[in-house]
């Protein structure tokens, strides 16, 4: 027996076959046939192979033969390796491309799934992981490379995403969007997007960027976009609708999205065949029930509905929990600046020439901060300071606790008040990615880049981990581990070197231990035995250019 490799080539590609033959002699003459098609099988066991069979008259010599062979502590393998096969099965490999500058772009965003840093921090981590190995990467890289690729990613994320959509549509039809914003702050002025507004973050004096995330029914991101920091909410909604008008191709389509998102002027620019959900603010639930559509009572009967004379659907609904959150921080509010005034009134007792004016200026400032003003004011009794509570405008005040009305133009044929409110509700599923994108597990912040293109492909690339940090929040929610302890516990799983002297060298992947092999199994991903190993140089800049200097 013996090994042959094949080459066909067809066009310009070139295939190899690798067969396990033997020869044999019929009718004098000698033929050759196929015993196995070794083609799928790893570079190690195909060099096993042709070890046994160059001994295979002397099976005795295969004893010597681990003189020159040597096992050293691989990389790890295990978290990398789920990650991957995650990539592969929500389509972003295949969103990226198989070239090397797709695979280096799949590295970073499985680099900040892993751990999130800088583009450095990612060179370092494909030193400690079997990145290399397990993408396929030929070739070594620095974090000047991942910079570069920042680009290419911020270049081509419309063709990226655009493919992402094909590969969600094979599987179902998209018609609902859900579509929301957020602003992370910046430490310095330097980057290009950065600009003063809102702060979510209440992180006053810092510039900051605002992002749009559009995600599909099930809540799974389809799309982001980086916008200036002072960036009203509003403004953003126009492109989102071009969006998926345009790229995506989409002819009838849902957008969800919160009352400060879609008003009326965004609603009227809206295509023939789109339809929204939205909410209202109080100021119009309050216009509603003066003109007479909406009465008080109708709150309290569960879900409601009412449709004006032009085909608008309202639905009502009081959420108790909502209410008493309400009522609690009113509470909290008043006793806060109860609290001031026992400490502003210690004072004037302890200091007579001390001036009361200052004092009430001092606690109406608190009033004001806190939005109380409507309802509680502050007063004076010779030399000390009372508070009063207008308990008609308190009344008035908390009239619509807990109450809210969600809006809608879709057909009562199309969708019943239950649905309408279960999708309006599914924005949750955005503000749980902008928590995890933000302050949870991958951080879009701090932001390590300035220029417009890194920018926007460094928000990218967290889009895209967030894809895989959901499916393995979904997958493990059942065990007693966070997505971070998981892949922690993965990453354990480490490999072993197997080093052949003249023949190159394979990673032997042993059997995860019984936790290992659990958060596997949820995933319903194997490990391989063996994976082809290839010295590949990855550092970063500081250390190549230490090796180059000359001694």
């Amino acid at each position: 027996m013996h090994i042959v490799i094949n080459k066909t080539k067809h066009g310009k590609k070139i295939y190899n076959s690798i067969l396990l033959r033997e020869s044999y002699r019929e009718d004098g003459k000698v033929k050759k046939r196929t015993i196995a098609n070794l083609s799928n099988c790893h570079p190690g066991e195909i060099e096993a192979i042709k070890l046994a069979l160059k001994h295979k008259d002397d099976l005795g010599s295969l004893i010597n033969v681990k003189e020159d062979v040597h096992l050293e502590e691989g990389l790890s393998v295990g978290a990398v390796w789920t990650i991957y096969q995650l990539a592969k099965r929500l389509g972003i490999e295949k969103g990226l491309g198989n070239d090397s500058i797709g695979k280096l772009a799949l590295w970073q965003v499985m680099a900040r799934v892993l751990d999130q840093g800088s583009r450095l921090s990612a060179v370092r981590l494909a030193k400690t992981h079997a990145a290399c190995d397990v993408l396929g990467i030929g070739e070594g890289f620095h974090e000047d490379d991942l910079y570069g690729n920042l680009a290419w990613l911020s270049d081509h994320q419309g063709l990226i995403e655009d493919r992402l959509f094909a590969f969600r549509k094979e599987r179902g039809s998209c018609e609902l969007f859900l579509y929301d914003v957020t602003s992370s702050y910046l430490e310095g002025t330097d980057n290009y997007f950065g600009a003063y507004g809102y702060n979510r973050d209440g992180k006053r004096g810092k510039q900051q960027i605002v992002i749009g995330l559009l995600c599909d029914g099930d809540g799974d991101p389809v799309s982001v976009e980086v916008f200036a920091g002072n960036t009203q909410d509003v403004k953003t909604f126009a492109s989102q609708v071009r969006k998926v008008a345009g790229r995506f191709g989409c002819e009838r389509v849902t957008f969800v999205g919160d009352r400060g998102m879609i008003k009326t002027t965004q609603i009227k620019e809206l295509p023939e065949g789109f339809h929204y959900i939205t909410a209202i603010t109080k100021a119009q639930v309050d216009s509603l029930i003066k003109q007479g559509h909406i009465q008080l009572g109708l709150f309290d009967s569960g879900l409601c509905e009412i449709q004006t004379p032009d085909g608008i659907r309202y639905i009502l609904r009081n959420n108790p929990v909502r209410a008493e959150e309400l009522s609690d921080n009113r509470l909290a509010k008043r006793r806060s600046i109860e609290e001031a005034l026992i400490r502003k009134n210690d004072y004037l007792s302890a200091h007579p020439r001390a001036k009361v004016s200052v004092a009430v200026k001092e606690i109406s400032r608190k009033i004001k901060q806190l939005r109380v003003a409507k309802w509680l004011t502050v007063r004076i009794d010779e030399r000390a300071l009372n508070l009063y509570v207008n308990e008609d405008a308190l009344k008035e005040e908390s009239r619509l606790d807990g109450c809210y009305v969600i809006k809608t133009d879709l057909p009562a044929s199309a969708a019943s008040k239950e649905t309408i409110h279960s999708r309006y509700k599914d924005l949750a599923a955005v503000e749980q990615a902008f928590r995890t994108c933000k302050t949870d597990l991958l951080e879009v912040r701090p932001v390590f880049v300035r220029n417009e293109k890194s920018t926007r492909g460094h928000v990218f690339v967290v889009m895209l981990a967030y894809m895989i940090i959901r499916h393995l929040r979904e997958s493990w929610q059942r065990f007693d581990v966070t997505v971070e302890e998981g892949l922690k516990q993965l990453a354990t799983l480490t490999s072993i070197e197997v080093k052949i002297k003249g023949k190159g060298s394979c990673l032997k992947i042993p059997r995860p231990r019984e936790q290992s092999r659990r958060l596997l199994e949820a995933l319903n991903i194997s490990m391989p035995s063996v994976l082809p190993h290839k010295e590949v140089h990855v550092d970063t800049r500081k250390k190549i250019q230490e090796r180059r200097k000359p001694r």
